[in-house]
């Protein structure tokens, strides 16, 4: 799986429930055009209609450009929109139930915390793991609360050849470190949406220095 070295995280989960959503398709849209192929929405614990309607507006937008959507959670929401892929935690459906209903190329990641949770979700069949969080955030209430370190994420590199999306209160400033410790990608979510130049931001993340090819 290839992918770029910015995951942007559509997170409407804080949203006054706006059907249209322009605001998340616009962004995609821009994020997209900029090289940003795949992207994840997050609607946690939200209106399931919403986040369907958006998840097959997005497919059918960004689909045109190349883009690719990943649904957070929701696996029944990814296939009924046609995305290409669901992105699991570690307390959603097992890897192994999700593809009885998903056959590849549908895409799955997982979440992980450790080495061990990374080893894990690759002997499963995952096709990329999102580690993390790599700083204290406030876009996921439930997350893991102790920040991973530069260490561990070079740890789990070294124990995993599938891509590793680093996650958790990232801005262009902690990515840089984060690239040459053994992320592929690092993903964003509040950075880029309340970035007052989101494409400047994205071509300034795609300009940064990487270790090479991890995989």
């Amino acid at each position: 799986m290839n992918l770029p070295v910015l995951y942007p995280i559509l997170d409407i989960s804080g949203d006054s429930g706006d059907r249209e959503q322009r605001r998340p398709r616009a962004l995609a849209h821009l994020l997209c055009q900029a090289g940003c192929t795949w992207l994840q929405l997050r609607h946690k614990n939200g209106d399931s209609a919403v986040t369907l309607d958006l998840a097959r507006n997005l497919v059918a937008e960004l689909t045109p450009l190349g883009g690719r959507l990943i649904v957070n959670d929701r696996l029944d929401i990814a296939l009924l929109a046609g995305a290409a892929g669901v992105h699991l935690g570690q307390n959603d459906l097992p890897i192994a139930a999700a593809r009885q209903l998903a056959r590849p190329p549908f895409v799955i990641g997982v979440s992980t915390h450790d080495p061990e949770e990374a080893a894990a979700a690759e002997a499963a069949g995952a096709d990329y793991i999102g580690f993390g969080p790599m700083f204290a955030t406030g876009s996921k209430a439930d997350a893991l609360t102790t920040p991973r370190s530069l260490e561990l994420l070079a740890a789990t590199r070294r124990r995993t050849r599938l891509p590793i999306v680093a996650i958790g209160g990232i801005n262009l400033e902690r990515a840089g470190p984060i690239l040459t410790r053994g992320a592929d990608a690092v993903a964003m979510i509040s950075a880029l949406s309340r970035a007052e130049a989101p494409l400047a931001l994205t071509r300034a993340i795609f300009a940064l220095p990487r270790a090479g090819n991890f995989r």
